[in-house]
């Protein structure tokens, strides 16, 4: 699977930061999920981009979630942080496949779309407060 540790971390820091009600420190969200502290700024980034936490800043601040875990899915969040998800490497856009290019594909690349449809479409269907109770 092509799922990154951007992905993973990401999963983990919507996790911890949907436990409390408050403000988590960057220190406090790497401590609770061991992500090293140069990656977690970077995923938090890019979660407040795609809208999921907020940032405040000040020396009270931190990260808190933007919105309600019930709001969104998986899937939204490896979409926004792995962007062209694939679980074979032949079914990314970015990728040259001769069998995938070719006028008739080749069963196994087939098969390899069908699943990979299938798992978008469970992952879509699992909102964040579902995958954490």
């Amino acid at each position: 699977m092509l799922l990154t540790k951007e992905s993973d971390y990401g999963i983990r820091i919507i996790r911890t930061l949907s436990s409390v009600n408050d403000i988590r420190t960057v220190r406090e969200i790497c401590d609770a999920e061991h992500i090293p502290n140069q990656y977690a700024y970077k995923i938090l980034k890019r979660l407040e981009k795609a809208g999921f936490v907020q940032s405040l800043r000040g020396r009270d601040g931190g990260y808190r979630l933007a919105k309600s875990v019930k709001s969104f899915t998986l899937y939204d969040v490896i979409n926004a942080l792995d962007g062209d998800f694939a679980v074979f490497e032949c079914l990314r856009d970015d990728n040259h496949c001769v069998f995938k290019d070719s006028e008739s594909p080749c069963s196994v690349h087939l098969e390899f779309d069908r699943l990979q449809n299938l798992l978008v479409d469970e992952m879509q269907r699992v909102t964040f407060n579902k995958l954490l109770e």
